[in-house]
């Protein structure tokens, strides 16, 4: 992202530009997924990354310019995280993988701060419209690898055929942002698991044989 950072007259910033654009968006970051966006100030973001006014003021004149690309930062790392998550699921055992990979990360701070896309939703989307249509279509992706692993399940004949991959990944992803506010509201990852568990037993209601289409030996090595 911040490779592709222009300056406002619309030049290419230097090395040090795009290190310097780069920490302030850094901090940024970290500080609104921790504190929120509504108290986290421009001031606050550049003492935490130790710039200048200046500095700052060149980069992100304003709050809402910031606050984009923290979006599109967020957003960038999470779909990276779950494309290399989810890029071969074919297979139940896949679904369970990537389950226990988002639970295991999330556990880390024992929930406490959420889905860094979701918490950027909740606060933003009836605040400020452009942010709202650019996290809808972020979840869109998100969503779509999902369904894309569950397209390729029914292709290899592990989901019966009208399993609706579309609505099936409506409901994981559904199962997911409730159980990272359940898992931030009591501070532990337990809900969390559980409304992921029932997400996928749902998958596994059409599953296209008595296993739950397990993988096989050959599907397992593809992973």
């Amino acid at each position: 992202m911040a490779e592709q950072a222009r300056v406002k007259n619309g030049s290419r910033l230097t090395e040090r530009g795009r290190a310097t654009r780069e920490r302030i968006l850094r901090a940024a970051g970290d500080m609104m997924y921790v504190k929120g966006v509504s108290l986290t100030t421009l001031d606050d973001v550049r003492a935490a990354s130790g710039t200048s006014k200046s500095q700052l003021y060149r980069h992100y004149p304003d709050k809402d310019a910031l606050v984009r690309d923290v979006v599109a930062l967020q957003a960038a790392e999470v779909l990276e995280r779950h494309q290399q998550l989810l890029r071969r699921l074919n297979s139940f055992r896949g679904l369970e993988r990537w389950r226990d990979a988002v639970v295991e990360r999330n556990a880390l701070r024992n929930g406490a701060y959420g889905c860094p896309l979701g918490s950027l939703a909740s606060e933003l989307a009836d605040q400020d419209e452009e942010a709202r249509k650019e996290i809808a279509r972020h979840f869109a992706t998100w969503e779509g690898l999902l369904e894309v692993g569950l397209l390729r399940m029914k292709d290899s004949g592990v989901l019966r055929a009208d399993a609706d991959a579309a609505e099936l990944a409506t409901g994981l992803m559904a199962a997911l942002q409730g159980g990272y506010l359940l898992a931030q509201t009591a501070q532990d990852v337990k809900p969390m698991r559980i409304a992921l568990d029932m997400a996928i037993a749902h998958v596994r209601a059409y599953a296209a044989s008595a296993e739950g289409g397990e993988a096989t030996e050959g599907e397992a090595e593809g992973r």
